[in-house]
């Protein structure tokens, strides 16, 4: 048998027999094919209609065929013609991942999450601000406090005077910025 004259459509029910439509064929019974005893026709359907749907069958699985081969033979040139241009796939998936945060960049939601981040961090940048400042005036007004200015001097008394530090009107208003900047965020 001559391979170029076989069915090779897998879905054919003609699958691997000679293309010639002679009349030692005919007779063949094919497996799964309509109107045999193992499928009888369906109800209402003769057999010579049997035969056209599976004569109309076999050229639209032709023309499937044809199609496919083509389109095989299109994407092959276009392969081609992307090769001779300098366009890789790599090149093709930059060019597309760029397209898409570009079209995420202007979406929306994007825009709104970006305005909404930003301004979060414009509040948070000031209240750091703020809490350095504060702190730095803290800081400051206990170097103005009359303290020992060598540490050989240095008491048990200053290291018991935490408490009393806690309790003074710099620390609570220092704990109550801090308060009110922690509710403000």
């Amino acid at each position: 048998m001559d391979p170029a004259s076989q069915d090779i459509n897998l879905n054919s029910p003609n699958k691997g027999l000679v293309a010639d439509n002679s009349d030692s064929l005919s007779d063949v019974p094919v497996e799964g094919a309509v109107g045999n005893a193992a499928n009888p026709l369906p109800p209402g359907l003769t057999e010579e209609e049997a035969e056209e749907l599976r004569t109309e069958l076999t050229k639209v699985e032709e023309e499937i065929n044809t199609l496919r081969q083509v389109l095989s033979a299109k994407e092959r040139h276009a392969t081609e013609l992307k090769r001779k241009l300098g366009l890789s796939p790599l090149n093709e998936l930059k060019q597309n991942l760029t397209k898409s945060w570009q079209d995420v960049q202007t979406s929306n939601a994007y825009k709104k999450t970006q305005e909404t981040l930003s301004q979060a961090g414009q509040k948070t940048s000031a209240a750091l601000t703020t809490v350095g400042t504060v702190i730095s005036k803290r800081l400051g007004d206990m170097r103005a406090l009359p303290f020992s200015n060598s540490f050989s001097n240095y008491s048990i008394r200053h290291s018991i005077s935490m408490p009393a530090m806690r309790n003074s009107a710099t620390f609570k208003s220092f704990e109550d910025k801090v308060g009110n900047l922690k509710v403000g965020l």
